[in-house]
């Protein structure tokens, strides 16, 4: 039992230290926007070789267990890509109609453009494929990573909603790490309250996983946001 929660501990802390690390601690400066940032490249891609692999290596290795991947399925397919909708309308329509040229992101476009070129993602085009690869192969494994195996774990230890919550906050943590970043001297007005919003995501994918036993409705519907946030870094980065 102690094992376990360690264990969990480690996943649900893990990738808020790594965003502290990378997205913060190496990120670059005194450098032209054309420069790419090879540590921290480094060590994004390293965390995240880490942090996927350890639910394999815990469940599979450690516990013996046979790991077999979940047929897609369309249970909950509706719900998922309507909220997932209702969540980028909301989205667009704060962003189009009151922050777009606000003083609330006055620096975001700079950060934005500083992180991307420390990827080596900084025109239009490769932009577009970061957020294709983000969309697409990326969400797919973070719902395997937070729904399938922290929730996953974490309902078996304790009752389903304080595992729906904990799942859901430990999933903020890194966001809040990077909205600080891309929300400078807004921590408290902006970074804290969208913070907030993206774990009652997490709670969301998390219930809904748990009432359909598959983490692709979830995954769609996380695809759906993340489409509506590529939207809105493109007009932030390409459209001024």
């Amino acid at each position: 039992m102690k094992m376990n929660w360690a264990i969990l501990l480690l996943a649900m802390l893990g990738p808020t230290v790594a965003a502290q690390v990378y997205f913060v601690m190496l990120a670059s400066t005194g450098q032209t926007p054309a420069d790419p940032n090879p540590a921290l490249q480094a060590c994004y891609g390293g965390s995240k070789v880490v942090q996927f692999a350890l639910p394999v290596l815990w469940l599979g290795w450690w516990q013996g267990n046979r790991l077999r991947p979940g047929k897609p399925n369309l249970d909950g397919l509706a719900f998922g890509v309507g909220f997932g909708l209702l969540v980028v309308a909301a989205m667009l329509g704060l962003y189009f109609g009151a922050l777009r040229g606000s003083s609330m992101l006055a620096a975001t476009p700079a950060q934005l453009r500083a992180k991307i070129a420390d990827f080596g993602m900084g025109t239009p085009f490769k932009f577009v494929l970061m957020g294709a690869f983000i969309s697409v192969i990326h969400l797919l494994l973070e719902e395997y990573y937070w729904r399938w195996f922290v929730f996953g774990e974490l309902k078996k230890l304790i009752p389903v909603t304080a595992a729906i919550v904990l799942s859901g906050l430990a999933f903020m943590g890194h966001h809040v790490v990077v909205l600080a970043v891309y929300l400078p001297n807004q921590f408290w007005s902006a970074a804290v309250p969208f913070s907030l919003a993206i774990a009652i995501g997490g709670m969301v994918w998390a219930w809904l996983y748990h009432r359909t036993g598959s983490i692709w409705s979830a995954w769609l519907s996380h695809l759906v946001i993340d489409t509506g946030i590529m939207i809105l870094g493109y007009d932030l980065l390409f459209s001024r």
